[in-house]
């Protein structure tokens, strides 16, 4: 029996999924063979994890919609939605980091990408129902979170497909384009409700009691809308995707060695993402307010509950290679630069998914009213605005660019060093925060908001240019600090603990409106900001510093 193995191309079954002999760093393996394949994981998983972005983020643009349509819940109830899905996303990204090399790269990304569609069917269903209560709703938003949990197994499963010199290439591109989701989420979703999509298959429309708005302007109240569109029509681009991950990724056997089979390694990923459901569903229910939880636990408790418990939970259970993974986790916890990169990418990501995820209805509830005292004196926020600009038309511009400032903040720290962009990026959002702020107050105590409103998005669009070069800053220092073998664990869990933004932005910009003072939000943003660019200076940028500007 011949035991060469051919230097030209892969070992591979009959099936051709799965690959047994993957060598990248080989230049000969990789121009005859190792890029045609790892391009091909690669430009199907930047659609899938774009999709991913999507329904996790698509709360932000349907509560705006509930409000234009007259679901009969309370702001606080809405921005309640958007920061549920922001936890469960947040929190099944610390699983999703060990699913590639349990299940394999092919059968996680099918799954996972599979599994979207539950949650954009479900919410197509419950938005058809104005009079179903609050608890389903939210429901559909902890499912939604499943999306926001695909980054962590994409960019695990890109790094292996790719040699060292392109990782930071290959990474890019899949988390640069998959970011544009948030922005894609917000232009597709508007558009969508405004069109009869799927015919009687899609139910009946509602009526706008309130203007609304997509892309190209203003729509008035009393057009019939699809809402449940929000949801359905992710069904037009979940199926093929899903087709094309089981037909055109891989399993790389040299890191999923033993996934067990294809319905063994299905199972896996179900049992860990089922996992993780538990801690963030208990951890709500102890924080929501009644009649949906207890209401004990406010969020800084919960969260950090939340987190600890899912990371238990995953210890005790562990099972097989995972036991390792585990323990290979942990020990980052024993070096301070992993405490202190956490902190600065919830500066960078953090900032960017919280304020992705709350701009639209924060705009809708500042600038859609006119903000006026009664005859006591007293400043009413119930008075529609008629010149009041429409959330869907604008909310997306941020996201697109903070998405878009990515890969630019990776090449400009390429140059310059990661921390001093991180110290620049860091200075410019304490003081756009801080304008925000003065903006959303005078805002919020005026008859007609809208004359604050440019500045408003253009402070904005600072902020989301800043997080975004920021990720890419963030990105390389973790890179340049930690060799190969703890690298992926750090960003993985970086990467979920700064999704936790996607929670505490919509909760604490909901619940300092709801006190009538929004500015209290962005102040207090802004002297976390200051805190971390000290933070900087002091690990990577002072003369004695940890580490030199990595």
């Amino acid at each position: 029996m011949n035991s060469t193995i051919d230097t030209k191309a892969p070992v591979r079954p009959k099936n051709g999924a799965d690959i047994a002999d993957w060598r990248p760093e080989d230049d000969a393996f990789w121009a005859s063979t190792g890029r045609r394949i790892a391009y091909r994981n690669l430009w199907i998983s930047v659609p899938s994890l774009l999709c991913g972005f999507a329904i996790w983020g698509m709360w932000g643009i349907i509560t705006v919609q509930m409000l234009n349509l007259g679901f009969p819940f309370s702001q606080a109830e809405l921005f309640s939605l958007t920061a549920i899905s922001g936890l469960a996303g947040a929190t099944m990204r610390i699983p999703a980091s060990f699913l590639i090399r349990l299940a394999g790269g092919r059968n996680t990304i099918f799954l996972t990408t599979a599994m979207l569609l539950a949650p954009a069917i479900g919410t197509g269903i419950v938005l058809q129902h104005k009079d179903w209560p609050l608890w389903s709703f939210q429901l559909m938003a902890l499912w939604s979170g499943v999306g926001g949990g695909n980054f962590a197994s994409s960019m695990s499963n890109i790094s292996t497909f790719f040699p060292k010199r392109l990782q930071g290439t290959a990474l890019g591109l899949n988390a640069g384009l998959g970011n544009f989701g948030v922005t894609s989420m917000q232009i597709v979703i508007p558009l969508v409700m405004t069109l009869g999509l799927f015919g009687a298959l899609g139910g009946e429309p509602m009526t706008l009691v309130k203007d609304s708005g997509w892309i190209f302007g203003k729509i008035a109240a009393g057009t019939p809308t699809w809402i449940q569109n929000a949801g359905f029509a992710w069904l037009l681009s979940l199926v093929p995707l899903a087709a094309l991950c089981w037909f055109g990724m891989n399993n790389l056997k040299t890191v999923s060695p033993n996934t067990g089979g294809t319905i063994v390694a299905f199972l896996k990923i179900i049992w860990l993402y089922t996992l993780s459901f538990v801690p963030a569903g208990l951890g709500l229910y102890l924080y929501l307010p009644p009649p949906t939880g207890l209401g004990v636990l406010n969020m800084w408790v919960a969260m950090p509950l939340i987190i600890v418990s899912t990371l238990l939970v995953l210890k005790l259970t562990a099972f097989g290679p995972m036991k390792e993974s585990i323990a290979k986790q942990f020990e980052i916890f024993r070096n301070r630069h992993t405490w202190a990169l956490t902190l600065l990418y919830i500066v960078t990501f953090g900032s960017f998914i919280g304020f992705s995820m709350a701009l639209p209805l924060a705009i809708t509830v500042i600038f859609g009213v006119s903000h006026v005292p009664d005859a006591a004196g007293v400043m009413q926020h119930v008075l529609k605005n008629p010149n009041a600009p429409s959330a869907l038309t604008y909310a997306w511009i941020g996201p697109f660019v903070g998405a878009a400032m990515r890969p630019l903040g990776g090449w400009i720290s390429d140059k310059i060093g990661g921390s001093i962009v991180t110290q620049i990026i860091s200075a410019v959002m304490v003081l756009a925060s801080t304008a925000v702020g003065y903006v959303m107050m005078l805002a919020y105590r005026s008859a007609a908001p809208e004359q604050y409103f440019l500045i408003f998005m253009v402070l904005f669009v600072v902020l989301f240019t800043a997080s975004g070069i920021g990720n890419g800053s963030t990105f390389r220092t973790i890179g340049v600090i930690f060799d190969r073998q703890q690298a992926g664990p750090v960003l993985g869990w970086t990467s979920a603990v700064a999704a936790y933004g996607a929670f505490i932005a919509p909760v604490v910009i909901g619940a300092q409106i709801k006190a009538a003072t929004p500015e209290l939000a962005m102040y207090g943003f802004a002297a976390f900001y200051a805190l971390c660019l000290i933070l900087n200076w002091w690990f990577y940028l002072r003369a004695n510093a940890y580490v030199q500007n990595p």
